[in-house]
């Protein structure tokens, strides 16, 4: 059914339609609408409130909720998203470059699109929008005024990365680290390592350019695979402290910059490398990384009252937990640390319980663990709190508010820890 001219006709759709949406809610007039299935439920019942919310075409799979003369019939909806946003690719001339790794995507992200944005006309993804419906969409947004691209790219098994290479068609790309997230699906770390490095394997296949990580040992060690690797953190670059903000030093420019915990540094050597690479001007790639302001609960810091929130409840896995922690203790200060389960693991209970032993040779004034995994490493920590629900811990917190203190939190985003911000915010 999908023959070459139907994607001719339906790409002509595309370039007359103002966005393409695969969420009603968000549909405007004129846009194109793609009816996509979930294990919950099936976009193609949703194609004729599309069409009457003003969409231009609803491309459907399922032949009982065509429209005529308004919708297209298309074999699989997801597919045909995917192969419009290769066709589109393919049309475009400037740079994409592909983010991918365990930890750091969307932050390296914004940094990078920061740094360009200094010179150029920048697409990024959105949000983290970041996986096979994601990344078409961040790929049919790119227009061709745009000078650059960067596409944000999540997998947590084994040929994901690849799907989203052929889709994207990366120019250029990095890994920004190797680390324990998602081993459950990706069945081992080295599985990960394999999954990721899936990136590198379509830019060396195809004559792109990489970055390397040379602060991570795995992907230091793949630059041999390569002709022409830039490495960063490059020659003139030296970290000097987080406390808690990154200050760090190229050459003799000193730069104090807003994001806080040493594991982000690895993220600013990227987007120096990468605007140095792509001839953006020295003194407007440093402004851009120290007026970068995090968002999202991603390495945020916030002060309330006497007391220093620092919000890290996006994500957490066993690396990005310890490079947390690892920084959190190097603050002066009494400390709290509120932490959540760490999902997607090989051996969960094992991780758990490994984190839990290494946390009680910290010195943390207060450790709260929420989550039914974490109470694997409660039970290791001695003088430690745990809550099974995060309203638990709410309700302990407005009874037990800290004062004078640092605060961490940290875990995984099904967890909502930021639950807690609105507590120790006192709103």
């Amino acid at each position: 059914m999908e023959k070459e001219y139907q994607i001719e006709s339906l790409y002509a759709k595309f370039l007359q339609s103002n966005a393409v949406v695969t969420d009603t809610r968000k549909l405007t007039d004129g846009d194109l609408f793609f009816a996509l299935r979930g294990p919950n439920f099936n976009g193609n019942a949703y194609a004729a409130a599309a069409i009457g919310a003003g969409a231009s075409c609803a491309v459907i799979d399922d032949p009982d909720y065509e429209v005529e003369g308004k919708t297209m019939l298309v074999e699989d909806s997801l597919k045909m998203l995917q192969k419009l946003a290769r066709f589109h690719r393919s049309r475009l001339r400037c740079p994409v470059l592909g983010i991918t790794g365990s930890n750091g995507k969307t932050t390296t992200k914004e940094l990078v699109r920061n740094v360009l944005e200094e010179r150029y006309i920048v697409t990024a993804t959105v949000g983290n929008f970041n996986n096979h419906i994601g990344v078409p969409l961040t790929v049919l947004s790119i227009n061709p005024q745009a000078e650059f691209a960067i596409v944000e790219m999540g997998a947590s098994a084994v040929g994901e990365i690849a799907l989203l290479s052929s889709i994207a068609m990366p120019t250029m790309g990095l890994i920004t680290n190797i680390g324990k997230a998602h081993t459950e699906t990706f069945g081992g770390i080295e599985g990960v390592i394999r999954g990721k490095s899936e990136l590198f394997d379509y830019l060396r296949k195809n004559g792109g350019q990489v970055f390397i990580n040379g602060l991570d040992r795995v992907l230091s060690n793949m630059t041999k695979r390569f002709e022409s690797p830039v490495q960063y953190p490059m020659s003139d670059m030296t970290f000097e402290n987080a406390d808690p903000f990154i200050v760090y030093h190229a050459g003799e420019r000193e730069v104090k910059t807003t994001l806080i915990g040493s594991y982000n540094y690895a993220n600013i050597a990227a987007a120096v490398a990468i605007g140095r690479h792509m001839n953006v001007a020295e003194d407007k790639i440093h402004h851009a990384i120290a007026t970068y302001e995090p968002d999202n609960n991603r390495s945020e810091l916030a002060v309330v009252g006497s007391n220093t929130l620092i919000k890290d409840a996006y994500n957490a896995n066993p690396d990005s937990m310890k490079a947390a922690l690892e920084n959190f203790v190097a603050m002066s200060g009494r400390k709290m640390a509120v932490l959540g389960d760490m999902n997607e693991l090989e051996e969960p209970e094992a991780e758990h319980r490994q984190m839990g032993e290494w946390i009680a040779s910290l010195t943390i004034d207060q450790v709260i663990f929420c989550g039914p995994l974490m109470q694997t490493a409660h039970r290791v920590v001695p003088d430690s709190l745990y809550f099974e629900e995060v309203s638990q811990a709410a309700d302990w917190l407005g009874s037990n508010m800290p004062t004078d203190a640092k605060i961490l939190l940290k875990g995984s985003r099904s967890i909502r820890l930021e639950k807690l911000f609105a507590v120790l915010e006192g709103s």
